[in-house]
């Protein structure tokens, strides 16, 4: 009684990871955000043990610090998008 819409195939993985990687071409400033913010992340935790900065604190620099990444990042895909959409290759109408 198994149906063949439930089944898992690999063509819909390799269509997820097509999606994925033209996305990443057509917007690359979102994976280097979001490796960023990771980054950022990994380096605070890795530092957590070695500061004398409460908990708190150090926390909210490491959350500051990775939306800064992020929002930079998502600012420069923007900035990136409207020159290529209006300075490297104008409309013609």
């Amino acid at each position: 009684m198994s149906s063949s819409n439930n089944s898992w195939s690999s063509s819909q993985d390799d269509n997820e990871n097509f999606k994925l990687l033209r996305k990443s071409k057509e917007s690359p400033f979102i994976p280097i955000g979001m490796a960023g913010c990771l980054a950022i992340v990994a380096l605070g935790i890795h530092k957590l043990h070695k500061t004398d900065q409460k908990m708190s604190v150090h926390l909210i620099h490491m959350r500051v610090a990775a939306q800064g990444f992020l929002v930079g990042a998502m600012t420069m895909g923007a900035i990136y998008s409207m020159y290529n959409d209006y300075i490297r290759n104008p409309r013609q109408e």
